[in-house]
């Protein structure tokens, strides 16, 4: 993990004091190992690594023309409280990341993608837009580390039936250099 960290060139941004307050649950969130299919660029540096404190994804049933059940089929909508050092994130459909702190907020799409068996893909996200100014101003990259849970479900189902299905994983926000 120190080899990963240090080959990117890591600087994180840490909240001041006066940022964050004495009763929040404020906490380094160490970056876990990063394949290379979803590395970010080379030079890039660390904004602030996060946890999930509570989360969910939310898958929606499909049902195939002329098929009487369905199954979760499509893409899951998140719903996640993140914590770390820099404060909280708050992440949503879009998908998108805004900063309790702070207010910035980012959406970005996947890039890249390595399959883990049991759980959610971690993923390699390029941020797409960028709104207010603040600790997710900066952020250009963003990864989807050591997932676990978050699978949709293999039940048959009705057409419209939603299921929220918890999940856990770090987020890691990277500054990558200007080309």
């Amino acid at each position: 993990m120190v080899a990963v960290v240090a080959g990117l060139g890591s600087v994180t941004y840490y909240a001041s004091a006066s940022e964050v307050s004495p009763a929040s649950d404020a906490r380094a969130v160490p970056v876990p190992a990063i394949a290379d299919v979803i590395r970010p660029p080379a030079g890039s540096r660390q904004i602030g690594s996060f946890v999930v404190a509570s989360g969910t994804q939310t898958y929606t049933c499909v049902v195939a023309s002329g098929a009487t059940t369905g199954a979760y089929t499509g893409a899951s909508v998140p719903e996640a409280r993140l914590t770390g050092r820099p404060g909280r994130i708050h992440h949503f459909a879009g998908p998108s990341w805004q900063s309790e702190r702070d207010g910035s907020l980012v959406t970005a799409t996947k890039t890249a993608a390595n399959a883990r068996t049991g759980t959610i893909p971690e993923l390699l996200l390029q941020v797409a837009t960028h709104s207010g100014s603040g600790i997710l101003s900066r952020a250009d990259y963003i990864n989807r580390l050591a997932t676990s849970g978050g699978v949709a479900p293999t039940s048959a189902c009705a057409a419209g039936e939603t299921v929220s299905v918890p999940y856990k994983a770090v987020y890691v926000f990277w500054d990558a250099p200007a080309a």
